[in-house]
């Protein structure tokens, strides 16, 4: 099989192309590449209280400062 051929279902069941899947990723690590030390940090934060709430991670350490 062709790799681009391959199709996969993404969030409410969306098909795209995985090339385009893989170019979407890049775009975004670029985005994120070029955020401040500072947002960086504030992104960092929610990610472990999404961690602790959601994902019903008790043992998951917060970084103080969190809003």
């Amino acid at each position: 099989m062709n790799p681009e051929d391959i199709r996969i279902v993404v969030r409410d069941g969306k098909e795209v192309w995985l090339s385009d899947f893989f170019k979407e990723e890049r775009t975004g690590r670029l985005e994120m590449a070029h955020l401040s030390f500072e947002e960086k940090v504030k992104n960092l934060i929610a990610l472990q209280e999404l961690a602790r709430n959601w994902g019903g991670k008790k043992d998951v350490i917060v970084w103080p400062g969190a809003s």
